[in-house]
């Protein structure tokens, strides 16, 4: 992981890359342009970028960090050569992390002006609140995980003005993006479903169709080699069975502690028999599998599943 810093000229240098020791770092938030006017890697290394468009949130990340006493900050444009494979193939699936360890997140919204009155607004808006609403910033796929990961969201008009944090604006947010609060809150994602977690990004864009899958690899904790050119179906594919694998695991994991509660007769057969199945929802090999010795699984009624012991039902 690479990091920006200020220098005493008040212009931006890059750590080397940062594997142990992290400094407390800002991280950004936000939509890309075109990408001519991205400042990327190469430009920084370079010093060519400062002409780009894309130049002035970085600058505003580096500048609002300085100001909350943070030293490092981290922009995706930049911080990143994409001109490797391996470190964008590291990167892509260290994002989650990278946004749920900094000290805080900046979301830049260029779309959304702090000083313009819009002639919709309702009465019990603010003049920017149905700006906010209408940012693209929500139909990104990558700013889905940077709302979920980052403990400490903040969000700033392109004037750099502050319009609120993750809390203050949580009514906005969840009924915008009607992500349940809980989750905007910081309860764990996997107490969520996988159809309910695939639900809150249906709606959103990547530029590269690939990335539909990859941005959502910290939502479900998978980890995957990306392959640009493969897709959006086929990386959707892995994507989808990557979960499926972890889910089980997960399950099976629960499934120990139970059958540990019912060896040591804290429970009986059973309520063995409801919590197994209704935790593995009809998967009968997985189920059979993982049974103590002596035990069986067969079809009951309505294909329900039956755990058995010594072959007679109890």
């Amino acid at each position: 992981m690479r990091l920006l810093e200020h220098n005493n000229s008040s212009e931006f240098s890059l750590s080397e890359d940062l594997v142990d020791d992290i400094p407390r770092y800002a991280i950004l938030s936000h939509t890309w342009g075109e990408d001519s006017e991205e400042v990327t890697f190469k430009n920084l290394i370079e010093n060519t970028g400062k002409s780009k468009a894309g130049y002035e949130k970085i600058r505003f990340c580096g500048e609002q960090a300085k100001r909350d006493k943070i030293q490092y900050f981290w922009v995706d444009t930049c911080c990143i050569d994409k001109s490797s494979s391996a470190e964008l193939s590291e990167a892509i699936n260290s994002m989650f992390r990278w946004y749920r360890d900094a000290a805080k997140c900046y979301v830049y919204l260029s779309d959304v002006s702090k000083t313009a009155v819009r002639y919709d607004d309702k009465p019990e808006q603010l003049p920017w609140e149905s700006m906010f609403r209408d940012s693209t910033w929500f139909t990104r796929g990558w700013t889905l995980q940077e709302l979920l990961a980052s403990g400490s969201v903040e969000f700033f008009s392109r004037e750099g003005n502050l319009l609120g944090d993750k809390k203050t604006l949580e009514r906005d947010i969840h009924e915008k993006t009607r992500i349940a609060i809980p989750a905007l809150r910081g309860l764990p994602l996997s107490q969520f479903s996988v159809d309910e977690r695939l639900s809150w990004a249906e709606n959103r864009t990547t530029k590269r169709k690939e990335d539909k899958a990859y941005s959502l690899f910290g939502i479900f904790d998978v980890f995957m080699t990306p392959i640009y050119g493969e897709g959006r179906n086929s990386a959707y594919k892995r994507l989808l069975k990557k979960i499926a694998k972890k889910d089980n695991g997960d399950k099976i994991r629960h499934f120990e502690r139970i059958k540990q509660d019912f060896m040591g007769q804290a429970i009986d057969l059973d309520c063995f028999n409801d919590r197994v199945c209704n935790l593995f929802a009809g998967q009968f090999s997985l189920i059979e599998s993982n049974l103590p010795d002596g035990f069986h699984i067969e079809r009951g009624v309505d294909n329900h599943p039956q755990i058995i012991r010594g072959g007679i039902s109890e």
